[in-house]
């Protein structure tokens, strides 16, 4: 069978992978990135997940997506890196710059004569400005919650029974979840239009969707590129158009074999060697 052809996207922007923790779903975003070659990616933020790494716990598959994703530098692939609440010890490196790699909180891009502001969004998190110990309390509940659904659906499939997604169900039946999402959603783009935006794109609250919002000052188009723990969703820009990608839905990811080590768990050593050459050998 020849090779597939990957597709050509303008913009990627992905966000909440969580790299390092045991709901991320890093096979199934290799496989995503695998089929695609991006003009430009944005790492929106919760990349690796710094609150709850654990040496004990970095599969290969892991280390596959930053050797991947830095992989891209050297055919031509811009990237932008900006911090989330998860990675938020890299905000210190706001500013950064080495050739097409650069790390920074927000940046404005403009596409087709339209300006998007993009960020991750934890700065409208009243947890995260005022009780971060609850926030990171919170972070590893849902991660245990993931591990229990990920026992929960080997169960359901060994039963012939659907999957199912014990995170969403809970977030959809408490209101104040839902109300949270809202008053996000709101909130960024009121200031996006008090600015002149014509759209703003988040992460943070690991929900997908592209909708319009119109207040009495005017409207922008509200974008959030979901994560890669429950939805396994990313935004697309391409020949002016945006749109929601998801991997559920994608059938050429889905067939896409990957080396079997790469479920394999890397040592302390290997870890740390490989990040380092990794970094070492992003090209200009």
């Amino acid at each position: 069978m020849g090779k597939k052809r990957k597709r050509d996207v303008e913009l990627v922007i992905i966000s909440d992978v969580h790299l390092g923790t045991y709901g991320c779903r890093a096979e199934e975003l290799l496989r995503y990135l695998k089929t695609i070659r991006p003009k430009k990616l944005i790492l929106n933020g919760d990349i690796i997940d710094m609150w709850q790494f654990s040496k004990r716990y970095w599969p290969k598959s892991h280390m596959q997506v930053i050797k991947h994703i830095t992989g891209l530098l050297a055919k031509n692939t811009k990237i932008i890196y900006l911090t989330g609440n998860h990675d938020e010890m890299l905000r210190k490196f706001s500013g950064f710059r080495l050739g097409a790699f650069q790390i920074d909180d927000k940046v404005v891009l403009k596409l087709n004569g339209k300006s998007a502001w993009v960020f991750h969004g934890d700065v409208f998190d009243v947890t995260m400005q005022y009780s971060k110990w609850i926030a990171k309390l919170g972070a590893m509940g849902y991660d245990i919650l993931v591990l229990i659904n990920t026992v929960v659906n080997w169960c359901l499939t060994k039963l012939g029974r659907e999957k199912i997604s014990l995170s969403k169900r809970v977030k959809n039946s408490v209101k104040s979840a839902v109300k949270f999402i809202n008053d996000f959603e709101n909130t960024a783009a009121g200031i996006a239009i008090q600015n002149g935006y014509q759209y703003v794109v988040c992460g943070h609250i690991h929900h997908p969707e592209i909708k319009v919002v119109k207040t009495e000052k005017g409207e922008v188009t509200y974008l959030n590129s979901g994560d890669w723990v429950e939805n396994l969703t990313a935004l697309e820009y391409n020949n002016g158009r945006w749109s929601i990608y998801r991997y559920m839905d994608d059938k050429m990811a889905h067939v896409l074999s990957l080396p079997k080590h790469y479920s394999y768990k890397l040592d302390n050593e290997e870890i740390f060697r490989d990040l380092v050459n990794e970094f070492l050998t992003i090209k200009k």
